[in-house]
């Protein structure tokens, strides 16, 4: 196996960095979010490794919605979506909308364990991310009513200071979130919550705790 995968695989198996990785990609609000609500709707994702051109790579999708009140719809995330009562458990929901939404091909995926789970206020989801790796370069087909593009991006493209900046974003109409931390993926700003999943996977990662402060942004520090 691949010594990158058994490093992830490893990092994975330790204490979790949690909430201090995830919040150097989260805007400052994030921190006052309070206690999870106990009827937080569940969600599973899945971040899955696949080689591509002699390097990892990671498959995100820019989603798709016809609801008008999807907060979420246009913003750039990982494969994933509710528990379903059906579903044996979170990974399988992870697994499950992964195929559904990109056809994923779970028959030769191997889950390496999970990340923190992060609760998303807007929505009321408790998402639970998987971290998964397949030996095979996948052929991703997008569920149409629900991606509108998969992006199929290096790892170490997250891992590239040159990547990282801030943006004011508008979350709805006449409020705007200042500095706002977000990944550049081809053109598309990648934030929220997807963009703090992706910072602890940074850390795992990268175990040095230095590292951290290529999330603070040109050496500024997130409250």
């Amino acid at each position: 196996m691949d010594a990158f995968i058994n490093h992830i695989r490893y990092g994975l198996s330790r204490p979790l960095p949690g909430a201090e990785a995830q919040y150097r990609m989260a805007h400052a609000v994030r921190r006052y979010t309070g206690a999870i609500p106990p009827g937080a709707r569940k969600a599973g994702v899945l971040i899955l490794f696949f080689p591509k051109n002699d390097n990892w790579h990671l498959v995100l999708i820019e989603r798709e919605s016809s609801n008008p009140n999807d907060r979420h719809k246009g913003q750039i995330s990982f494969p994933g979506g509710q528990y379903d009562p059906a579903d044996t458990n979170l990974q399988q929901t992870a697994l499950r909308e992964a195929w559904e939404e990109v056809q994923a091909p779970i028959d030769s995926i191997e889950v390496l364990g999970p990340l923190t789970e992060l609760f998303i206020p807007v929505s009321n989801f408790l998402v639970h991310p998987y971290v998964a790796w397949t030996p095979h370069t996948p052929a991703f087909s997008p569920q149409i009513s629900e991606v509108k593009t998969i992006l199929e991006v290096p790892f170490d493209h997250f891992q590239n200071p040159a990547n990282l900046g801030r943006i004011d974003i508008e979350v709805a109409q006449g409020l705007r979130l200042p500095d706002v931390p977000y990944f550049d993926v081809q053109g598309r700003v990648l934030w929220g919550a997807t963009a703090m999943i992706l910072g602890e996977l940074l850390a795992v990662a990268n175990p040095d705790p230095s590292f951290l402060n290529h999330l603070s942004i040109s050496g500024r520090e997130y409250p």
